[in-house]
């Protein structure tokens, strides 16, 4: 975490979870797993993330049980603490200072890899009532370790501890204080490559386990015996979990198909449970290695994003390229995976060297009713092959289905993409541009709209620009106007008519980034160039405002209100300045906000809006500004008094879902918490006709707990009866009012005797005011809808 006065720098979601090995709890209940500056505690049976234990101020290196206590864990950071959690509470129980950063962590004695010396160190916590505490007994116990955790491992209860490195493994046994070192040739006499991996110690026996470069897993005993085990055929690209009989060799399980490669394997206390750290940032929870029953999914960032960062309109949610052909919906606020689409289409084959297509590029219009993905592929000494997809969103399924593919758009590479809402507001147009020299136009023609096949999109204008290629484009905020760069000239197009309407030269250096000003700064357009300059043009004297000398490496806009945020790459670090286009004075300038350089980033809007009275952070009111490191980790930006509002929401009650099988407990049922508004929030939402038997129907009356059930079911049927009077008593009403109309010679309207009614309602129908005609006409029309849900949630 990173501080600037009021605002902070920090991990708001999608950060690794399958960096360190998982930690299952003994009860096999939760699973405990390191992500970012923080430690996740999972339920095992919902996937849902029921605790997160913050407090570390870098990256947590380590997780590990208590041994003397099953409901506290310890956890160890790069930021030299290691920490005690009540994990069940979400409560930080003490802190150990160490000086040094904390990279490992084994056992009751805290064995800790320092990342200065990279050596083992016995690290003795000190039994005290204080909560900060400094731990000053420092033993070293191997020097010259390797880093990674997996190389690294105690046997036998504890009584040794085992590191590999190359192609030594080094054996520490702390009764004897002693070590015993193990060197293996570079190549066998089968020319496999002998190199250490990994190892693994077993509980109650003198053995360990070592994997090696070669594919090969190969059992070591202490007295020398090296037994060749097994060979890999498949290696980890296979995804296959293969468990083996320990001395019964020919004997083994496997379970193939768990989508990407396997990085680290946990198993239960009881043995119950198998837990399978994935590269594409997924723990999968297997039962007995023969049956998956749940899976853990956090932000798919792999070797790299090729699309921009993008938040679908309608869910919220941040969009981008995740596992091989698909596109990941990911929760900001829930830090949870929502779902992938399937762009491609194809099955991925897992092939080193054989060129998949990938999706690259993808945009949304302002409603979210449009989605606009390219994808390509290149085969070795071919032309690429580029497809661009139009996804239409279906509100029944809520989600996009495909509505129509373009193949071959361009002749070259896209190098931009972006939408604009029309000036009637119900059609929306696209916009590509490509290496090969043209923007394209995309559009829906009305006449193609027919009851047998749907719209399709087909294109509209083709532009150039003296044969220069296009770089990048954006629409103005109400789409009257569209600027298209071309290497270092910027035009401006009226996409109505598609006339060319004026240029904006630069210095002998291309455009890289364009944006449009909003709001009160709607007449200013913002470009970065190569020559490190950033330009603000003023489009009503076609003339440039202002510029000043900035490596901006990333330019963009916040859409609700009239700030840009330019992340810029200063010594080995990225600095951040947000401003308005109409003064070059920046609003906020934050510096050092990570190492590297930031490519991608996106302004999400707040579902509540923040009140930041500081001046400095008042940015941050209406959007929040989420980027990705050069680590592919997720940051924003946030304020001391939304984190501790955060902190103090994370310190939830603890629901225990294991509750004794009692006859209140199957009355009830076994239900997922959830809130009471939640409920009222569903059935009040719209007032839409649901076919019986319906799913929502269900969900009501079996994801309800009983208490809040019993109140709900009394309010409907006073609420129903209560409306089935009303819609008699204003079809009465309608009925005298017509017969007024009728009998315009009577000088006495005749009133219809009401029908008897319930004791309850009868005070209701003394206080029933007067309809006015368009009420009752509204009730006529609401008469006509299906009401037999509600008999339904009576009768299930």
């Amino acid at each position: 975490m990173v501080e600037h006065g009021d605002i902070r720098v920090v991990h708001r979601g999608g950060s690794k979870i399958n960096s360190r090995e998982p930690v299952v709890t003994n009860d096999s209940r939760f699973l405990l797993c390191a992500s970012g500056e923080r430690v996740k505690v999972f339920s095992t049976s919902t996937e849902e993330c029921v605790h997160d234990l913050r407090g570390h101020t870098d990256l947590v290196t380590g997780v590990l049980l208590r041994p003397t206590n099953h409901l506290q864990v310890y956890s160890c950071s790069v930021d030299g603490t290691v920490r005690l959690w009540d994990f069940t509470d979400g409560i930080l129980i003490k802190v150990q200072l160490d000086y040094c950063s904390v990279w490992l962590m084994f056992d009751i004695v805290c064995m800790c890899v320092c990342a200065e010396l990279f050596q083992l160190v016995a690290v003795h916590l000190p039994q005290s009532g204080d909560q900060l505490v400094e731990a000053q007994e420092l033993s070293a116990v191997l020097s010259n370790v390797s880093s990674n955790p997996a190389a690294t491992g105690f046997g036998r209860g504890g009584e040794y501890i085992a590191s590999a490195k190359g192609l030594h493994l080094e054996v520490y046994f702390f009764k004897k204080q002693k070590s015993y070192r193990f060197s293996l040739k570079e190549d066998n006499k089968k020319g496999g490559k002998n190199t250490l991996m990994c190892i693994a110690c077993h509980p109650k026996d003198d053995c360990i386990a070592t994997g090696h470069e070669d594919g090969k897993i190969r059992l070591c005993h202490l007295n020398m015996y090296i037994k060749y085990i097994i060979q890999l055929e498949f290696g980890g690209l296979e995804s296959v979990l293969v468990q083996w009989r320990y001395n019964q060799e020919s004997e083994r399980d496997f379970l193939p198909r768990l989508g990407s490669a396997i990085t680290h394997i946990a198993v239960s206390p009881d043995g119950t449970l198998f837990c399978t750290s994935h590269s594409d940032n997924k723990i999968t929870i297997i039962q007995s290695c023969v049956k998956v029953s749940a899976v853990i999914q956090g932000l798919v960032n792999g070797e790299s994003v090729r699309t921009d960062l993008m938040v679908d309109p309608r869910s919220k949610s941040l969009v981008l390229n995740g596992k091989p052909g698909h596109l990941q919906f990911y929760s900001l606020q829930r830090d949870k995976l929502l779902y992938n689409l399937d762009i491609v289409q194809q099955e991925y084959i897992h092939e080193l060297g054989l060129q998949q297509f990938e999706v690259v590029k993808v945009a949304f219009d302002a409603p979210g009713n449009w989605m606009a993905t390219v994808e390509e592929r290149k085969p070795k000494a071919a032309e690429p092959e580029i497809n661009l997809k139009l996804w239409a969103f279906d509100e029944q399924t809520q989600s996009f289905v495909l509505n129509t593919t373009v193949s071959a758009p361009h002749e070259a590479q896209i190098t931009s993409m972006c939408f604009s809402q029309a000036a009637d507001g119900q059609t929306s147009m696209l916009v590509s541009a490509s290496e090969d020299g043209h923007f394209k136009a995309w559009q829906l023609p009305r006449s193609a709209c027919t009851e047998d096949e749907g719209p399709s999109w087909s294109c509209d204008f083709v532009g150039d620009y003296r044969g220069l290629a296009p770089q990048c484009c954006c629409f103005s905020a109400d789409g009257s106007l569209l600027a298209v760069s071309f290497q270092e000239v910027v035009t401006v197009w009226s996409p109505a008519s598609w006339e060319l309407l004026t240029t904006l030269s630069q210095p002998p250096k291309a455009i890289r980034d364009l944006c449009f000003g909003r709001l009160g700064c709607s007449k200013y357009l913002m470009g970065t160039t190569a020559s490190n300059l950033l330009c603000c043009w003023n489009l009503l004297t076609c003339s440039l405002e202002w510029s000043t000398s900035m490596d901006v490496s990333l330019l963009l806009s916040d859409p609700l209100t009239e700030n840009m945020a330019a992340f810029c790459c200063q010594a080995e670090s990225t600095d951040l300045f947000v401003f308005k286009p109409s003064e070059p004075r920046p609003v906020a300038s934050l510096k050092a906000v990570c190492s590297g350089k930031v490519t991608r980033a996106v302004f999400a809007p707040r579902e509540e809006m923040l009140e930041s009275c500081e001046e400095s952070s008042q940015w941050l009111n209406r959007s929040q500004l989420y980027f990705l490191t050069q680590h592919m980790d997720l940051m924003t930006f946030t304020t001391k008094a939304e984190e501790d509002r955060l902190a103090a929401s994370s310190k939830q009650l603890f629901i225990d879902d294991s509750v004794a099988m009692t006859p209140f407990y199957l009355l009830l049922g076994k239900h997922r918490k959830q809130e009471n508004q939640d409920s009222l929030t569903r059935l009040s939402a719209e007032l839409m006709p649901l076919p019986r038997g319906s799913l929502a129907i269900k969900e009501v009356g079996s994801s309800t707990p009983g208490h809040v059930l019993f109140v709900l079911l009394r309010f409907v049927t006073f609420t129903y009866q209560s409306f089935r009077y009303f819609i008699k008593h204003a079809e009465e009403e309608m009925e005298s009012e017509k017969e007024e109309e009728d009998s315009e010679g009577e000088m006495e309207s005749r009133t219809p005797r009401p029908e008897p009614a319930s004791p309850g309602l009868q005070s209701a129908e003394s206080a029933a005011p007067a309809l006015t005609k368009a009420q009752l006409k509204e009730l006529r029309r609401v008469k006509k809808l299906d009401h037999g849900w509600l008999a339904d949630l009576l009768l299930s």
